[in-house]
């Protein structure tokens, strides 16, 4: 596993990297706090045996760039989303890649495809937003972490993400304190602020793209969504599967949200067989 970061585009991106073969580009969530590493800590070892694993932390988000003054409003960030994944790649010299994204990141992955189709080969949703819906009191206060920026609020938007908390060790507290310090650092809070601001219905809207989009893309694609998850719920899965042509869904029962993590042996063993074209 190499950890660096690289120069590639406007900001710097800090990066996980491992493994050899056809390059897998995951792209983690919104979630207060989080880093590529807390969302891709166990799919990313998992696959590296078969896959050249590339697991960046998105501008605004942990030890990559933070843009000042930030632009605000989830539409203005997909942008530098979308330009960061790209300029990584080129940076990288990989042509082409697979597309893993987790929430927030799977509606990036929508754009990227959307936008450089020609760059992507399979790509998996698991949890996406990028579909219409309203927006879930979890999402609302997730988003709205800064109104209460505690240990104990981050503990509950825990439990929110996770079914049976015994998937990530139990300790939901521990766990919220160590995100605790990553999230209350000022450059990343002043990024997460500007992205996020109220209403947040807004924001939500504004990773959907125009019905006719998804209809276009051509590649095989898999979606991926655990049937209990409060945060993002099940229908924006339903809701892209009779839209996207190539398309397959999976749902775990007894899952919330993070469904990389706590069904981490199926989910691995899912993608595995998706981006090797077996499934």
């Amino acid at each position: 596993m190499s950890e660096f970061v690289v120069q590639a585009g406007r900001l710097p991106t800090h990066l996980y990297r491992a493994g050899q073969g056809q390059p897998v580009i995951f792209l983690h969530g919104s979630g207060p706090g989080v880093t590529a590493w807390a969302n891709w800590r166990f799919a990313v070892p998992a696959l590296a045996d078969q896959f050249d694993c590339i697991a960046p932390d998105l501008w605004g988000f942990a030890r990559s760039g933070h843009p000042d003054p930030p632009p605000v409003g989830a539409r203005a960030w997909m942008d530098l989303w979308v330009e960061q994944v790209i300029a990584l790649m080129d940076h990288l010299g990989i042509e082409r890649a697979h597309l893993v994204g987790n929430s927030m990141g799977g509606a990036i992955a929508l754009h990227l495809l959307h936008r450089h189709r020609e760059r992507f080969e399979r790509v998996v949703l698991m949890g996406t937003a990028g579909a219409p819906h309203r927006i879930t009191p979890q999402l609302d206060v997730a988003w709205g972490f800064y109104e209460e920026p505690t240990a104990e609020r981050l503990a509950q938007i825990i439990r929110w993400f996770v079914y049976d908390p015994a998937s990530v060790g139990g300790d939901l507290d521990a766990i919220a304190r160590d995100r605790l310090q990553a999230a209350l650092d000022p450059v990343v809070r002043r990024s997460y602020e500007a992205m996020f601001p109220a209403p947040r219905q807004q924001h939500l809207d504004a990773l959907v793209l125009p019905e006719e989009a998804y209809g276009a893309m051509d590649r095989a694609i898999l979606l991926v969504h655990g049937r209990d998850d409060v945060v993002v719920p099940l229908e924006t899965s339903l809701w892209l599967l009779p839209r996207l042509p190539r398309v397959q869904l999976h749902v775990f029962g007894q899952c919330s949200h993070w469904v990389q993590i706590e069904k981490r042996e199926s989910f691995n063993a899912l993608i595995r067989a998706f981006l090797s074209g077996a499934l």
